[in-house]
C-alpha cells in the first residue's frame, strides 16, 4: 500500500526521511506534488517544534549576542594565520555572514527556506537539542553546532561548549573554508586554488578539529610554553569523539602547531591533499 500523506509526515519527523518523489501528496503533475509535500512536512516540523518549545525560554544572555562581533573575535586569529592580509577582510566578511544564531525569532525561516529537507530536519533537531528540548526521534544526533555550504548554524547550546578545548563556531566556520570557492567572495581562482582552502577530503573533520582545539590553546596560553602545558592537559583529556579523527595525529598535528610560529599554518599543511593527488595542470604538447 502506498503512503498517506499522514504516513510520510510521520516518517518525515521521526526520521528526516522523505520520499523524494512526494507520491502520497496528489498533484496533476510532478512539481505539484512536489510543491504539496515539500510544503506540508516543513509545517509539520515547524509545528513540532513549536509544540517541543512552548514553554521553554530562551536564554536571553544568548539572544542579546552581537552575532557578527562575537563571530569576528572568535574567527579573526583563524582568518590571519591562514590568509594574507590582502584576502583577510574578504574572508571574515564571509564567515560573519555565514553564522546564523537559531533563536525564536530565526528558526521557523530557516526550517522553511532551507534547501533540503533533510537539512532542515536537522536543524530543528539543533534548535532543541540547544534548548535541551525534546528531540524529533531518539536517534537523532546530539549537534550542538551545524555547518553546510557557507552557513554555519549553532544553537543555544554552542555557546556553553562543555569542555574549555571545545569552540563550536570555530569549528564550523572551518569547515566553511574549505566548503567555499574563491570566486564566490570576490578572490581571483587560480589553477591549484579554487577553494579558499584545499584540504584533503579525509582529513576535514581531522582539520576543523584541530583548528577548535588551537584557537582554544592560543587564547587560553600566553606563552609556547603556556601553550604546551595546555596541550598536554588536552591529552589526558577527552580526544574527539569522532571515529574519521585519528586521536593519535591530531595530537601530533597540534604538538606542531604549538611549536611552530604560525600554528595555522602548521595545521593547513598536515591537512592538505597530497601533492600526487592535486589537479595537474595541462600537459605540454
Amino acid at each position: 500500500m502506498p503512503e498517506t500523506p499522514e504516513q510520510a509526515t510521520e516518517r518525515y519527523l521521526r526520521s528526516g526521511e522523505h520520499d523524494a518523489h512526494f507520491r502520497a501528496w496528489p498533484g496533476n503533475d510532478f512539481l505539484a506534488r512536489i510543491h504539496g509535500g515539500d510544503a506540508a512536512l516543513r509545517s509539520a516540523l515547524i509545528s513540532a517544534v513549536h509544540s517541543r518549545t512552548v514553554h521553554i525560554a530562551f536564554p536571553e544572555t544568548v539572544a542579546n549576542i552581537d552575532v557578527v562581533a562575537f563571530t569576528r573575535g572568535k574567527v579573526a586569529p583563524m582568518v590571519r594565520g591562514l590568509f594574507p592580509a590582502s584576502e583577510q577582510a574578504s574572508v571574515l566578511d564571509l564567515l560573519e555572514r555565514s553564522v546564523i544564531l537559531l533563536t525564536p525569532a530565526t528558526i521557523d525561516a530557516q526550517l522553511q527556506n532551507t534547501q533540503l529537507l533533510a537539512t532542515a530536519w536537522d536543524l530543528a533537531n539543533l534548535y532543541l537539542g540547544g534548548l535541551g528540548a525534546d528531540l524529533l526521534a531518539e536517534g537523532a544526533p546530539g549537534l550542538l553546532g551545524l555547518s553546510e555550504e557557507t552557513s554555519c548554524y549553532l544553537s543555544a547550546a554552542s555557546f556553553d561548549a562543555p569542555g574549555r578545548f571545545e569552540d563550536f563556531l570555530v569549528h564550523e566556520a572551518a569547515h566553511i573554508l574549505h566548503n567555499c570557492k574563491r570566486e564566490t567572495i570576490g578572490l581571483r581562482e587560480t589553477r591549484t586554488r579554487e577553494w579558499l582552502l584545499e584540504i584533503d577530503y579525509g582529513k576535514r573533520e581531522t582539520f576543523a578539529y584541530a583548528c577548535e582545539a588551537y584557537s582554544r590553546l592560543h587564547s587560553l596560553g600566553d606563552s609556547p610554553r603556556g601553550r604546551q602545558e595546555l596541550l598536554a592537559e588536552h591529552e589526558r583529556g577527552s580526544m574527539p569523539p569522532d571515529e574519521r579523527v585519528d586521536a593519535l595525529e591530531y595530537v601530533d598535528i597540534l604538538r606542531e602547531a604549538v611549536a611552530a610560529r604560525n600554528g595555522w599554518k602548521r595545521i593547513l599543511q598536515r591537512c592538505s591533499p597530497p601533492r600526487a593527488a592535486r589537479r595537474p595542470g595541462p600537459r605540454a604538447v
